[in-house]
Parts: C-alpha cells; sequence; structure tokens
C-alpha cells in the first residue's frame, strides 16, 4: 500500500501497532543475514561513540563495478580526490547506446549508512542504485564521502559538495554524451538524504559547480527517508523507538558521532525546518520540487513528513509518498513489493520534472 499526499497541511500520524512485518517477504536464509548483520553492526558501534572499524568492514560485503553491463547497466568508479578517499560509482544503463535514445538526466546519490558505514560498492547500495538506473532510465553517480566518528561535520557536506562540483566540472569527460545536465537530480537515502538536501542548499548559496555554466541544472531534490530530527521526541520516535533496523537509541547515537562537540540535535544540520535551520525560502536555485520518501514505522517518519511540510511552506513543490508498513531501509530488499514501488515514484518523478 502506498499514500501519495501533495497538498496536505497537517501532520499526519505514524501508522499504528497493526502494520505487518516486512521482512516476512524475505527468505529464511536472508532474514537469517540480516540479523547477523545488525548483530554485528550495533557490537561495533561503541558507547563511547567510537566504532570498530574492522568488524563493520568485515560485514560491509562488496560488489565490484562492472563495466560489462549487469541486468542492463554498467558501473565505473572515479576517483575525485584520492586524499579523503572521495570517489563515486557511476551507473549507466545500455539505453545510453540504443539509437534514438534521447537524453538522460542525471542522479547523484548520498548513500545512508549514519554517516558511519557503508559505500556505493556495498551491495545493497551497488544493487539499489543499479535499479534505480534501469527503472528510471537515468545515469546515476552514487558517492563515496568520509565517515564518521573518524570524519565529522561538515565534512560529508564538503565532500558531496566537492564531488558535485567535480562531476559539473569534468561532465565531458566522465557522462555519455546524451546525459542532459538541465536535469540533474540530488537524491540519497537516510543520512545520504540529510546530505542530499544540505548539498542542494549549498549548490544553491551562490556557490559554482563548475564550467557547465547555464547548461546545469538541478531540478528535482529525492529524499528517501531522510535523517532528520530534532531535541524533542515526535510521536513516531516514542511508538516505534525499537521498531526495524534503526532504534531511537542508535539514532542519537548517530548524531553524537557526527555533531560538533557540545552541539544538540537542534543544530541546523538534523533539525533543518527548526528555528536554526537554513531559510530557504529566498534560494531561486534550490531545487523547486521535492519527493519525500518515508515509511509508516520508521522512527524518523513525523521529522521527515515535518521537512516536507517546511518545503511547502518555503514556497517549494514537495510530494509526500508513505508506505504505511514500512520500517526503516526497506527499499534495500528487492524482494519487499514496496521496494518496487518506491523505484517506481522515483521513476514518475525524475520524468515529469
Amino acid at each position: 500500500m502506498v499514500t501519495d499526499s501533495s497538498s496536505s497541511s497537517t501532520l499526519p500520524p505514524a501508522t499504528g501497532s497493526g502494520h505487518r512485518d516486512p521482512l516476512g517477504a524475505l527468505p529464511l536464509l536472508t532474514r537469517a543475514v540480516v540479523s547477523f548483520f545488525f548483530m554485528i553492526r550495533n557490537r561495533a558501534f561503541r558507547p563511547d561513540g567510537t566504532v570498530n572499524r574492522f568488524l563493520l568492514n568485515l560485514i560491509d560485503w562488496k560488489s565490484p563495478p562492472t563495466p560489462k553491463p549487469v541486468g542492463g547497466v554498467s558501473s565505473s568508479d572515479f576517483t575525485v580526490e584520492p586524499s579523503r578517499n572521495l570517489w563515486f560509482r557511476l551507473f549507466v544503463p545500455t539505453t545510453t547506446a540504443d539509437a534514438g535514445a534521447g537524453s538522460l538526466p542525471l542522479i547523484i546519490f548520498f548513500h545512508g549508512g549514519g554517516f558511519s558505514t557503508l559505500s556505493p560498492a556495498s551491495r545493497p547500495y551497488d544493487a539499489f542504485c543499479r535499479r534505480i538506473a534501469g527503472e528510471a532510465s537515468a545515469v546515476v553517480a552514487s558517492v563515496k564521502y568520509r565517515l564518521t566518528p573518524e570524519h565529522r561535520f561538515p565534512s560529508q557536506y564538503n565532500d558531496g559538495f566537492d564531488a558535485l562540483k567535480f562531476i559539473a566540472e569534468n561532465s565531458a569527460s566522465l557522462l555519455p554524451e546524451n546525459v542532459d545536465l538541465t536535469r540533474c537530480f540530488i537524491a540519497g537515502d537516510s543520512a545520504g538524504g540529510n546530505i542530499a538536501h544540505h548539498v542542494a542548499v549549498r549548490a544553491a548559496q551562490g556557490k559554482k559547480i563548475g564550467q557547465a555554466g547555464a547548461r546545469w541544472r538541478v531540478r528535482g531534490l529525492i529524499a528517501i527517508q531522510p535523517f532528520f530530527g530534532g531535541s524533542g521526541r515526535t510521536e513516531s520516535e516514542i511508538q516505534f523507538q525499537k521498531v526495524g533496523y534503526l532504534s531511537v537509541a542508535r539514532a542519537d547515537w548517530h548524531w553524537r558521532a557526527f555533531l560538533p562537540e557540545g552541539a544538540d540535535r537542534d543544530h541546523w544540520a538534523v533539525n533543518v525546518s527548526g528555528p536554526n535551520g537554513v531559510d530557504i525560502s529566498d534560494l531561486e536555485d534550490f531545487p523547486a520540487a521535492t519527493l519525500v520518501l518515508v515509511g509508516g514505522t520508521d522512527p524518523l517518519h513525523d521529522w521527515q513528513v515535518q521537512y516536507c511540510e517546511w518545503l511547502k511552506r518555503s514556497g517549494r513543490e514537495a510530494e509526500l509518498v508513505e508506505f504505511p508498513d514500512m520500517g526503516h531501509a526497506f527499499y534495500v530488499f528487492p524482494e519487499i513489493p514496496e521496494s518496487a514501488q518506491l523505484i517506481s515514484k522515483v521513476k514518475d518523478f525524475v520524468a515529469r520534472n
């Protein structure tokens, strides 16, 4: 079940306790692997704010780039800056080679992982971006940024913007000829959705993004269960504090590992629609349209809906799509029907903008 809302001005409540378990659609072996992954991951995040990077790397199974197309999509890795290990994986659908294929949009994607783990090469994100590229007939650049707690705020925002700028400046040598630079989208999920918002803000604040000039235009922002928050507790955080893969306690840990020392969750990086947030109402180059995709049992649900309402109050077009029974990060499991529905919503958004 999918619920669309592009005009409501009220904050809908989170889904009640009668929701179904989305993991029921997963094979037993997959559920066992997922449980093992999260057991090890939780051990790797230490109470003192440090991480056991060895353990995290142990469960971060990687997929290599595929210059020869797999599933109708090829992929290659490009380095932005070696000293920061800043790079991106470019996914190109085979439609680029078809006669009369027409122009293709470009999606700059930032992966999730609480700012602390994973990369474009991680199997779930390699597969997810490959699906988006194939289904949406779009070229996708998935960015590897520095991780917390070794690299705190604003390292991730700096890396994201620098990757965007690098792609713009080198588009002629990096991208297929039929990529339409006037149809660029900035996207991300979870922590990557947070990064996507702040990169879009920085790009709109008069900061040049290369030699593309007037040919470069960010048409839209795609926020997939974006990682936002605040000092107060919302209804969804209380109701779903221990539901699914992202608990409220784990979210708090990620914010402490990310934020500057002494900052709280009302910092502008976290509570983007709060009193300390950056006002986008006068930023002409901030994307005119945003797609916000949320899960009804995600503890972050209410912050994400609040973000959508704030975008509207700031004079932007914002579409909210809710998957009532879904928890955080459901879309990385292709076995779950709502995962395909989410990608279909992304495809439709890109096609009409």
